[in-house]
């Protein structure tokens, strides 16, 4: 079976567990701003915090969760938006001697009660009342012993009041506690969102955090360094930006967090990040939003033009080619006109984003790095600690997910599944039988299929819970037709069906306000989304205007691969039900709320 292999590029044995990340870096340099806190204040909207301040936080807070009641080894659940508390709880659960359980601030209350129950819960943190509602319920439905919600807003149970409660804790016993686990001490249980299934709570040791963190920032030292900064806007509830968290805590990078999507981009032109991490639909939105702005003041061709010459020059940067001159030309005329003033908004200082949790569309890739902020395209799983490979600054190949990050190992099975074993594959699931079955020839199962291209990067080729096969035999992976679809930006999900039917259907849930902008110029007037509904949406205009995107997904497939009909449809996609935190549809929720549009496809 093919597989790749990265050597590990640091050494972790001595280091005692994920706090020592924090104590390491106080003893470098105790004054450095290691984050920027939002004060609500306009005319002085945020103010740093040295790595010694935080850790002064950090232990204070650990001091009260001792004196409540917290032993080792005990879960507490963090449930809020990404913000600053969120971080000096994460980290004062660890030095309690604790295990970290965080619930995504847009769970529902059974969902709540599940990750409460299965987790067994002693103590639960939220960001204000709306959510430790719900975490009292789930306490109260665990019906077991527990200590109480304390909010990170303020009120009489937050978290001055906790971290109060602590004042006579002595420093020898804090320090006794944050030193009890090791690096095989379980640091978090994280529940996978179930795109494809219940979630499944995952347990992530000391030695997956410290070891991807210690090796992530000696492979992208471009990237992470003391003169940087980032915005962290992904939920810290999603490993993923807990791990990002760990790498700028440890590497010296300032962090800020933004929780409203719709502060972000003011934010970035305030705090002019020199690294970001994203998801694609991110990324698809920045782009859409620059064509908009080039339709409504009559520049659209150009825009097409220079989102062409930023797509050639990102190609011939792959290819090591040096840019013809005419090309050059080009680009300077177009970096005039739209990149420098893309890349101003972006906050001017962009050297790097990062893409996870989803597949990046490979032009979408090229026109980022066209425009200069090169995107690297990342991959990885809560399983595997957040990242599993990733392309490298100065060696960015469009269209793959890169190599196996240090201390990590790759391998592709006879049926194309991603098989993963290495420093940052976690312990196990809480359910002995899950774990049983996540396992082969003791590599990690990621239900992702996949290859390695003729250098060993990795390239994403879909999951293999979403292999459609027809009736009449056709094994088809709906990936690669989908994603292209998706490069329109009134589709905000395609979801192709077909399993066990003579020919191949689609479902596409459109972006209401990217749909929305497009209906109003074409003075149509368009179903409304009625709660959790399914809305279909007949408009003769829009099916004929998708209808292109349908077709040119259709020609880059085989005939038997292509989609005969297709249906649009409305709905709530800020329903988690539905969608995950990081914008991947729940398939299975979504066909199963689709019945009849999905039924009227077949006949």
């Amino acid at each position: 079976m093919p597989e790749r292999t990265t050597a590990p590029l640091v050494d972790i044995d001595d280091h005692r567990n994920v706090t020592e990340l924090l104590m390491r870096r106080v003893a470098e340099n105790p004054h450095h701003a290691a984050f920027d806190v939002a004060t609500g204040d306009p005319d002085a909207p945020w103010r740093p915090v040295s790595t010694a301040d935080y850790l002064s936080e950090v232990t204070a807070l650990a001091k009260g969760l001792m004196a409540t009641g917290v032993e080792a080894g005990d879960s507490v659940a963090i449930m809020a938006p990404t913000r600053y508390e969120w971080a000096v709880a994460d980290l004062a659960v660890w030095f309690a001697g604790a295990v970290v359980v965080p619930v995504y601030d847009t769970s529902s209350p059974d969902q709540v009660a599940a990750i409460v129950a299965d987790a067994e819960v002693r103590l639960a943190i939220a960001a204000g009342e709306r959510q430790a509602r719900s975490l009292r319920e789930a306490l109260d439905r665990a019906a077991a012993a527990h200590l109480g919600v304390w909010t990170m807003e303020a009120g009489v149970h937050d978290l001055l009041a906790l971290a109060s409660a602590g004042d006579e804790v002595d420093d020898a016993l804090l320090e006794l506690r944050r030193t009890q686990a090791d690096l095989d001490s379980p640091a978090t249980i994280v529940y996978t969102s179930g795109t494809t299934g219940e979630p499944k709570g995952a347990v992530l040791t000391h030695r997956n955090f410290v070891g991807q963190v210690r090796n992530v920032a000696a492979a992208y030292r471009e990237v992470v360094h003391e003169g940087g900064n980032t915005v962290i806007f992904l939920p810290l509830a999603h490993v993923l930006a807990r791990g990002l968290q760990l790498v700028c805590l440890a590497g010296g990078m300032r962090i800020a967090h933004v929780a409203d999507p719709a502060e972000v981009v003011g934010s970035l032109a305030e705090l002019r990040p020199t690294f970001l991490v994203v998801v694609p639909r991110v990324l698809e939105r920045i782009r859409n939003a620059a064509a908009a702005k080039a339709d409504a003041t009559h520049l659209g061709a150009l825009w097409r033009g220079a989102v062409s010459t930023a797509t050639s020059w990102a190609t011939a940067l792959e290819a090591g080619e040096h840019p013809s001159v005419p090309l050059r030309v080009r680009r300077t005329l177009f970096d005039a006109l739209f990149y420098r003033r893309l890349r101003t908004r972006m906050g001017g200082r962009l050297d790097y984003i990062l893409s996870g949790g989803g597949a990046l569309d490979a032009d979408l890739s090229r026109l980022f790095r066209g425009i200069g902020v090169p995107v690297i395209e990342g991959y990885g799983l809560t399983e595997t600690t957040a990242p599993l490979t990733g392309n490298l600054p100065g060696d960015i190949r469009s269209g793959t997910v890169g190599y196996p990050l240090p201390g990590s190992t790759v391998r592709i099975s006879d049926q194309g599944e991603i098989l993963a074993k290495g420093i940052g594959i976690f312990s196990g699931y809480r359910d002995p039988e899950h774990t049983a079955e996540a396992f082969e020839d003791g590599f990690f199962r990621t239900g992702d299929l996949g290859r390695l291209d003729e250098d060993g990067r990795v390239v994403l080729e879909g999951r293999l819970k979403d292999v459609i096969v027809t009736s009449n035999g056709k094994t088809v992976v709906p990936q690669s037709w989908e994603s292209h679809v998706e490069t329109n930006p009134l589709v905000a999900h395609a979801v192709m069906v077909g399993e066990g039917r003579s020919y191949l259907s689609a479902l596409l849930v459109l972006d209401r306000a990217e749909t929305g902008a497009w209906a109003a110029a074409q003075n149509l007037r368009l179903e409304e989304v009625s709660g959790q509904s399914i809305t279909p949406i007949a408009e003769p205009r829009l099916i004929a205007h998708l209808q292109e995107s349908v077709d040119a997904a259709n020609a880059r497939v085989s005939r038997s691969e292509s989609v005969r009909r297709f249906a649009l449809v409305f709905t709530d996609l800020d329903d988690t039900r539905l969608v995950t935190p990081t914008m991947k549809i729940k398939r299975r929720a979504l066909l199963e709320r689709s019945g009849p549009a999905v039924e009227d496809l077949y006949r």
